[in-house]
């Protein structure tokens, strides 16, 4: 047999050599840490489907926040766990609930060393788990619970979050929360659209990391799993109304909506790496299947490759530690 005449395996000879030649990279500032924080605790409470992760105290919170700061994290996203919930979710925006104190301490903390982001959702506000409220049926009323955004908006921007993520997959919600923002004079809080969120079974743990009151499920205003031209229009639309940035979730099932939303996109796009995700590996791992580190570090990157500017990972911390030590 002839010799080939063309050897791509140069290139893949060295450490340093794949180091130069690598086409995707992951630097700590592509990094958002997401964190929960549980009302009244005095103390980390581990949260059992998650293994290594917690529903924070308020120190615990500002302590991991600090390190989040210091290792040049891009960013961490809060969710709060409060101690009682109603229909309408009302909590949310009260000053002192526990989601506004911990961005409150959060900012406190670290000013703006990292973009201190806020969930804004009702979901783990309400006692029926849905993330809006509902109508005489039963059913989330997608305009309602637009007013209850705008109002959560505005007491996350005082509270000082620098952006809010906008999760709740209501039809509008990016346009009622600028529209808001920038009646009150806050056109300086960004806006992160979840624009393409999947009615996903990957986010099971997560049930858990916010204590879920959800009763059926989520999938008239999730999109289906089964479409995927119909996540490129949320996205865009989600930019008409004024999005800063736009976020595909899950990532791991969704790279090719994720690869087409970041084709299109002229703001910039984030994925999600979610819980159920993050479960498997730890799982996985914890039973000797595969390497934890490699896995961890391959799932980033392949969220990165297929386009997306930045990602929220559990591991976010952990793989800021391990980029250090390989730079």
């Amino acid at each position: 047999m002839p010799f080939p005449a063309v050897r791509p395996r140069r290139l893949r000879s060295t450490p340093a050599m794949r180091r130069l030649t690598a086409q995707t990279t992951v630097t700590p500032a592509q990094l958002v840490l997401p964190l929960f924080v549980r009302e009244g605790a005095t103390d980390p409470v581990p949260i059992t489907s998650m293994p290594g992760q917690v529903q924070h105290s308020r120190d615990s919170l500002r302590r991991v926040a600090a390190q989040a700061a210091e290792a040049g994290l891009g960013g961490v996203m809060l969710f709060g766990v409060p101690a009682e919930r109603d229909a309408t979710g009302s909590a949310a925006c009260e000053p002192d609930g526990v989601l506004n104190r911990a961005i409150a301490d959060v900012v406190a903390e670290v000013g703006d060393a990292v973009v201190v982001q806020a969930d804004l959702c009702l979901d783990e506000f309400t006692d029926h788990g849905h993330c809006g409220v509902l109508d005489a049926q039963g059913r989330v009323d997608n305009d309602a619970t637009l007013e209850h955004y705008r109002r959560m908006a505005l007491a996350q921007a005082e509270a000082g979050a620098h952006l809010l993520g906008l999760s709740g997959m209501m039809d509008g919600q990016v346009a009622a929360v600028r529209s808001a923002l920038d009646d009150a004079g806050r056109t300086d809080v960004a806006l992160l659209g979840y624009a393409a969120k999947y009615a996903s079974a990957f986010y099971g743990p997560f049930r858990e990391a916010v204590e879920s009151t959800l009763v059926g499920d989520r999938r008239s205003y999730q999109l289906d799993p089964t479409n995927r031209r119909e996540g490129l229009r949320e996205a865009l639309l989600d930019v008409e109304e004024g999005a800063d940035v736009v976020m595909v979730k899950p990532a791991m099932s969704y790279l090719d909506v994720l690869a087409d939303v970041a084709a299109a996109s002229p703001v910039p796009v984030w994925a999600y790496q979610v819980s159920g995700e993050y479960a498997m590996v730890e799982a996985a791992a914890a039973q000797g299947w595969i390497d934890r580190r490699r896995a961890v570090t391959e799932s980033v990157v392949g969220i990165r490759r297929a386009g997306a500017d930045a990602v929220l990972t559990y591991w976010a911390l952990e793989l800021a530690a391990w980029l250090r030590e390989d730079a």
